[in-house]
């Protein structure tokens, strides 16, 4: 079935229904859960600081708002992959100008992200954290795109995935031809 301008503004713009709001309650806590459950596996003796930040903005886009372009599975992984690898160059390059680090490895990202078409608001989070992130992210290097970007970005899909298609009334990755 397609779906027109029209049709996808009335759906971004409607009340939201009590379900939906259980539903996204539901895939943001078994998200998060199991990203920091794996992560803390991953990461024996380590707390839960390489749990970054964005991953909770990704969750309100994944879990809350399932139709927006910023959600979809190609933004989260793409995004979050982009501005990962963005951050720890920039960081590996500029250790020493952190003012100059931050506002290069966002702008960066966000300019990377809107040429590929991976726009993933958390993503500049994700680069930011790379720089202002403590010794802990710094130390993992590029192994940060990986463990915790990459992995957590997949945990957080899968989840979305099958949370997100219980309900007969959401759909995940929303498809919208005419936009």
């Amino acid at each position: 079935m397609k779906k027109t301008i029209e049709e996808f503004k009335k759906i971004a713009s409607d009340p939201v229904k009590k379900s939906n709001i259980i539903w996204t309650w539901i895939g943001s806590f078994f998200g998060i859960l199991t990203v920091s459950y794996v992560h803390l596996e991953i990461l024996e003796g380590t707390d839960l600081s390489l749990i970054i930040g964005s991953f909770g903005a990704s969750a309100v886009l994944i879990y809350g708002a399932v139709h927006s372009p910023l959600s979809q599975p190609r933004n989260l992984i793409g995004g979050h992959f982009l501005s990962a690898l963005i951050g720890v160059t920039i960081y590996k390059l500029l250790p020493e100008h952190m003012l100059l680090s931050a506002a290069l490895a966002v702008s960066l990202s966000i300019f990377v992200m809107q040429h590929t078409l991976t726009l993933h608001p958390p993503g500049g989070a994700t680069a930011l954290i790379a720089i202002i992130g403590d010794s802990s992210i710094h130390e993992l290097g590029y192994l940060y795109v990986f463990i915790p970007v990459l992995s957590g970005s997949f945990i957080l899909l899968i989840i979305a995935l099958l949370v997100n298609n219980i309900p007969s009334n959401r759909h995940y990755p929303y498809r919208c031809e005419k936009l």
